[in-house]
């Protein structure tokens, strides 16, 4: 090659090479311009995006749920509260293998198959980012043993919380109810701002019904952390609202003095007060302890109480739906006057068995030979049913139910408790609704002493029973009384419904009322023997009540010699108001397992009683009348019942 053709290959070399430099230089500005206009883009027009997204990995919004309101009894003690306790917080984010974090911390903090079933549960309602609790109230030596071992478990944590707690148990379990955690079903229809932080709602009872007012209102934190997400300070702070604190109606000794009455016996007590439906103790007997549930109850508890024979999970004082035999008597007695189909002194002539006219079939009276000629008073006090089976065929099943209607029978009373049932008031309609089948002038006989079809609730019974007490004005049962706002302001009355006023005529009352202080007082009562009158400075009157379960398949009559039979078949009832002439409370008692309601569910009654008079200030007695209070007359002759000093 000679030196022109080397020259000319240099140029060409030089040429490629400046063309090479080039392009490269234009890509490499290219890029330059590229990320300089990232740079801008990112730095002027996402600013405030990226801003903000920076401050969320400097800063963390912690939920802080409400402390619920608290629950007082009549007295101001203390029926629900909330006391502090620490529980394992898990951030589903921050942990990589669940499954081999549960099973290693298994080993440093007791986790039970109902811990781990519950957690995975509420994973499902959580956000990835939330924390979400694993185990609840630990013990000081399990947060001890957690603390050495954090180091191993990132993304769990110990947290504190206000955890609720029932001081006195089972004995308000029916009526406080309990709160638990909030479930997968119920987290859909919650106010996701309102609950944000909580994990408990109401389930049952008060808690459940006045759930608005407990609730409060959640605030926040807003907490600065490090690369670790560990908090470091806390910028802001909005304490949360606590809930509304409630003031019950209902008494804790009066409480306390019907459970003891009962004695472990299955059965209900409800006590009202007339002149305003306050309910003053509400008792269900078996019953549960409602701090089971508030954390989660575990499996092997909630089957036991399943698994109990005796229910104690049902409600009997609301829910319990029973016959309500010849407690009924004095309300159908006095729709008989009401209605004009009878006078107090009009009688009736009681064999031993009533005939419907026209009928073979008999109805029996509860004694072989029966009570001879009775008015309305003598009828009440020694029960007799053929006076009643005549009446309520008089009076036909249709104003048979529109009076006893009136009484609240065949309905829910509106107490301020959820999932009260209404029991049944036998009818036509509800017969052939239920059954498909027609109804018979036999039903309507049977109907008139509280068998057959019936079924009342305890609460039923004692609303009804504070209705005809009260001068024939029915009040709404209900347990709240007033509010106050959980910071100590003062309480602030809760409305009740007006009353409704039943009856018009004080006569007919009067005449109910006499037989009913004979049932007590009257040698010939049903409750004279048990003696429940006996000492009590005030008169009370009351009606006994024997419901059969099934019924009698021999001609045999009921004597004292087959007391465990009868406590077989039978449902024991006694009701209850005094004093008589100035009523105060109401009550109704009623035995699953009772030979006879004189013997057996009145002496209950009557410690009830006894323990409303302990529990009632001298001030607030009705004056005692220094007068005899004259009882029917009985069949063999007129009785008085003893002057109340």
């Amino acid at each position: 090659m000679n030196v022109r053709d080397e020259l000319k290959d240099d140029r060409a070399r030089r040429a490629r090479f400046g063309r090479r430099a080039l392009a490269g230089f234009a890509i490499m500005l290219a890029l330059v311009m590229v990320v300089a206009g990232r740079f801008v883009y990112l730095q002027v027009f996402q600013h405030t995006e990226y801003s903000t997204r920076a401050k969320a990995n400097r800063v963390r919004l912690k939920h802080l749920p409400p402390p619920r309101g608290l629950i007082y009894d009549a007295a101001g003690k203390l029926l629900a509260d909330n006391v502090p306790a620490f529980r394992l917080d898990v951030v589903p984010d921050k942990v990589e293998h669940m499954h081999a974090m549960l099973r290693q911390l298994s080993a440093v903090v007791p986790l039970t198959d109902d811990d781990i079933r519950r957690f995975q549960q509420s994973l499902k309602q959580h956000r990835p980012f939330d924390a979400v609790p694993l185990k609840f109230r630990l013990t000081e030596s399990e947060r001890d043993s957690f603390a050495i071992n954090q180091w191993r478990f990132p993304g769990v944590s110990v947290a504190p919380y206000l955890t609720r707690n029932y001081p006195y148990g089972a004995a308000f379990a029916h009526v406080i109810g309990y709160v638990g955690r909030i479930d997968e079903r119920e987290e859909q229809r919650l106010d996701p701002d309102r609950y944000a932080g909580s994990t408990h709602i109401g389930k049952t009872g008060l808690e459940k019904e006045y759930e608005n007012l407990l609730h409060g209102t959640p605030g926040y934190e807003v907490v600065e952390v490090n690369a670790n997400q560990r908090p470091l300070r806390v910028l802001q702070r909005v304490a949360a609202k606590p809930g509304k604190n409630l003031y019950l109606t209902i008494d804790e000794r009066l409480q306390h003095a019907a459970i003891a009455a009962l004695d472990g016996q299955t059965g209900a007590a409800v006590a009202i007060d007339p002149r305003n439906g306050n309910v003053l103790a509400m008792v269900t007997i078996p019953s549960f302890d409602p701090n089971l549930f508030v954390n989660g109850i575990s499996q092997a508890d909630y089957t036991a109480l399943l698994d109990n024979p005796e229910k104690p999970l049902l409600n009997r004082a609301m829910r319990g739906g029973y016959p309500p035999g010849s407690t009924i008597k004095p309300f159908l007695g006095l729709g008989g006057l009401e209605l004009g189909l009878r006078k107090p002194a009009d009688t009736v002539l009681s064999t031993g068995t009533y005939y419907i006219p026209g009928s073979s079939r008999g109805y029996r009276d509860d004694t072989r030979h029966g009570a001879g000629r009775v008015n309305l008073m003598q009828a009440i006090t020694q029960s007799v049913n053929t006076y009643f089976y005549s009446l309520a065929y008089q009076m036909g099943i249709k104003r048979f139910d529109e009076w006893m209607g009136k009484f609240g029978f065949g309905k829910p009373t509106g107490i301020d408790l959820p999932d009260e049932t209404g029991g049944v008031l036998p009818s036509p309609e509800w017969k052939r609704k239920t059954f498909k089948q027609p109804w018979y002038p036999g039903e309507t006989v049977i109907s008139g002493i509280g068998q057959g079809y019936w079924m009342v609730t305890p609460l039923q019974m004692a609303h009804a029973l504070a209705a005809l007490a009260g001068n024939g004005q029915s009040h709404t049962p209900h347990l709240l009384a007033a509010t106050s706002d959980g910071l100590g302001a003062p309480e602030v009355p809760y409305p009740q419904p007006k009353p409704v006023q039943i009856t018009h005529d004080p006569a007919d009352l009067a005449a109910v009322k006499q037989g009913m202080l004979g049932v007590v007082y009257s040698p010939q009562g049903t409750a004279y023997a048990s003696g429940i009158g006996k000492g009590f400075p005030y008169l009370i009157a009351g009606k006994t009540g024997t419901a059969e379960r099934y019924s009698r398949t021999t001609d045999a009559y009921n004597t004292n010699k087959n007391l465990a039979y009868l406590a077989s078949r039978h449902r024991a009832w006694f009701t209850a108001y005094a004093p008589a002439d100035h009523p105060q409370i109401a009550v109704a008692v009623v035995l699953e397992h009772g030979a006879w309601g004189g013997s057996a569910a009145a002496p209950i009654a009557r410690k009830i009683l006894d323990q409303w008079l302990a529990d009632t200030p001298p001030s607030e007695r009705p004056p005692i009348t220094v007068t005899a209070h004259a009882a029917p007359a009985a069949a063999s002759g007129t009785t008085t019942a003893p002057t109340t000093p």
